[in-house]
């Protein structure tokens, strides 16, 4: 069992899950969310860094967090705000298309923050980490994370919806990708940021930040880039039930894959591929309890 400890910093939202206009399942969501669940279930420890209202949702949220092994130490609750949900409508092949109810303004972290240490590994992506509202908060603990030493995983995650509010947040993920130590993200992402659809052109830009960039491209290749060179992997197709939390537990796997002693990119990528597409097997956003006792047993 490894001693570190990853912490989580990202939104949280309920995950409403249609089928054929139909609900399936409600279950506790956000990107960095569903990564570190799926570690904590594996039994990593694990901590999240998140904000939900004081209402019954924020109530499903902390819960679910303690029931599967993460701290909700530094879950911020708000009294007088509602917690976010995010309906996902799986199309024929179970890919979601997303209708979200938020407020990124209402956001806040004005609660207990965690003492990130040297041995920590932190995990952070989507909006919530370029949020501007919360930035000073989320963009100093990240600077306290590089000074110490952590290792930091930054999943870019980049919404259509947000194009154009990219002159104002650019900076801050262009600051992200300078404080990781891996960069993940999809092809889709860098075109949105970017307007980039080569992979070599987006590792050129990207490594003016960082030198591991992890590039996934759908059902494609995915392709490893470092400064000696670009390692490429294909991607199993499987039969899949939904396609949610692949790329969040592809993350989750990768980072389960270095705490245990992989130095090698092809074995992290073996079992982040092992992790992603677990999930996609089933309606949910986290491993299944098949593949938490087998890691548990190994």
């Amino acid at each position: 069992m490894t001693n570190k400890r990853v912490i989580g910093i990202g939104e949280t939202v309920l995950d409403i899950l249609f089928k054929n206009d139909q609900p399936q399942k409600a279950v506790p969501g956000g990107s960095t969310f569903n990564s570190i669940v799926s570690l904590g279930r594996a039994g990593v420890s694990c901590a999240m860094v998140t904000d939900v209202g004081g209402d019954h949702i924020g109530d499903i949220i902390c819960n679910y967090l303690k029931d599967n092994g993460v701290s909700s130490e530094y879950v911020c609750r708000h009294d007088n705000v509602k917690s976010h949900i995010t309906l996902a409508f799986l199309d024929e092949n179970n890919d979601a298309q997303y209708v979200f109810y938020k407020d990124h303004t209402s956001v806040s972290l004005d609660s207990k923050l965690p003492n990130i240490c040297k041995d920590d590994v932190v995990l952070f992506g989507s909006f919530f980490a370029i949020n501007p509202v919360i930035r000073p908060v989320v963009g100093g603990l990240l600077r306290d994370a590089r000074k110490v030493g952590a290792w930091l995983y930054y999943d870019v995650n980049f919404r259509k919806n947000h194009i154009a509010e990219l002159p104002d947040i650019l900076p801050n993920i262009e600051e992200n990708m300078a404080l990781a130590d891996v960069v993940r993200g999809s092809m889709e992402d860098f075109g949105y940021m970017y307007d980039l659809h080569n992979g070599e052109a987006i590792y050129e830009r990207v490594s003016r930040y960082c030198n591991t960039l992890i590039l996934t491209d759908g059902a494609n290749m995915i392709r490893v880039y470092t400064p000696d060179n670009c390692e490429t992997y294909s991607v199993q197709q499987i039969e899949t039930v939904s396609t949610v939390g692949a790329g969040d537990n592809f993350n989750a796997g990768y980072i389960y894959a270095m705490l245990y002693g992989s130095e090698d990119q092809t074995s992290r990528i073996a079992m982040a591929q092992r992790w992603s597409q677990d999930v996609c097997r089933q309606i949910g956003n986290n491993i299944s309890d098949e593949l938490v006792k087998m890691l548990k047993n190994k």
